[in-house]
């Protein structure tokens, strides 16, 4: 009898835990979901070595380009041009390169190997344009001499020889345009997806983005440094009288390379603002809009310092316009990084 009392005693208190359990698994299965189960669910597979490369370049390219803001540029007419002679000068020239090697160490990490890509695949597109703007500036620019904003400076370009500036500058740009390359040919084998938290308002960053990239199209081909007018007295008639300035030429009407470059350029700003909101998962958007974020700002803070450095030129309505998109693409980013999926 007692043996038989103690295998009832043993058989309810087993009975007795199996209700427990089975009581606690039905609240764990009924309670709400916790703040990160409401966020996006970010899931990173298969990364192929290809990403390392791709960081490996867009680090090398931000380093040299840093590097390449501070010997001379270039020799224009015997006078010596630098890109960096201040602080703020400095601040100015290392932005783009010091967010190059942000993201590029990202990708080095592999992590969020996504948001890399894109923002490489972004950069090195819109890098052609710039790459061959510059060799026109190096090597073409004394074929029609004309007045030109170089450095900050004001020169006529009857003679051009090649710095160090000039030289690094080109090589950041090619080692840019590689990662974009490597870039778009390990899109496809990356594989890192989401929960599509930006997919209830991609149609709205896309119609932003692009009437901000024509924004940044139509101020991209008035310089954003300009000589003024001046206003002087004609001795015959004692009238004052506006005196045109030759200033520097705009995007688009420069000849041959720079022509080219100007109109990649443009062309290829529309068509990243229109392809970036749509890159998924989310942090991809977030990478191709920060890259055209920072093209743009960086040329319209160009501008600005150009005016700075220079007591003959003044900063445009156009340049002014190019730090404001390029601060409303930043405000784009922004939002596209905080999308988040909430459930009920």
């Amino acid at each position: 009898m007692s043996t038989r009392d103690d295998r009832t005693r043993t058989d309810r208190t087993r009975t007795d835990r199996t209700g427990a359990t089975a009581r606690r698994a039905d609240r764990s299965v009924t309670a709400p979901p916790s703040p990160e189960a409401q966020g996006d669910r970010l899931v990173v597979g298969t990364v192929p070595p290809a990403v390392r490369v791709c960081g490996a370049l867009l680090v090398l390219a931000g380093l040299v380009g840093a590097v390449a803001a501070l010997p001379t540029y270039l020799v224009v007419g015997g006078e010596q041009l630098r890109h960096v002679r201040g602080v703020g000068d400095a601040l100015v020239a290392f932005l783009v390169p010091a967010v190059h090697v942000a993201v590029g160490g990202t990708l080095l990490r592999r992590a969020v190997p996504k948001f890399g890509l894109a923002y490489a695949a972004v950069a090195g597109a819109l890098a052609v344009g710039e790459l061959l703007i510059e060799i026109y500036r190096g090597s073409s620019s004394t074929a029609r001499p004309g007045i030109e904003v170089l450095a900050g400076e004001r020169v006529l370009t009857s003679s051009v020889q090649l710095g160090a500036g000039w030289v690094l500058g080109v090589v950041a740009l090619v080692l840019t345009v590689l990662a974009g390359v490597v870039a778009r040919s390990a899109w496809g084998r990356t594989v890192m997806e989401d929960r599509g938290a930006l997919d209830p308002i991609r149609s709205l960053l896309a119609g932003a983005a692009v009437l901000l990239a024509v924004a940044a199209v139509l101020c991209l081909t008035i310089p954003a440094a300009d000589v003024p007018d001046q206003l002087r007295t004609d001795p015959a008639t004692g009238l004052e009288v506006v005196v045109t300035r030759e200033g520097p030429q705009a995007l688009l009407e420069r000849p041959g390379l720079a022509l080219l470059g100007g109109l990649l350029l443009a062309g290829t700003l529309l068509l990243c603002s229109v392809v970036a909101p749509s890159l998924r998962p989310r942090l991809g958007a977030v990478g191709g809009l920060l890259a055209v974020a920072v093209t743009v700002l960086g040329a319209g803070l160009g501008g600005l310092r150009d005016a700075i450095a220079s007591d003959e030129l003044v900063w445009t309505v156009p340049g002014a316009g190019l730090v404001v998109v390029g601060l409303a693409m930043l405000a784009l980013t922004y939002v596209a990084w905080r999308a988040r999926r909430q459930e009920t």
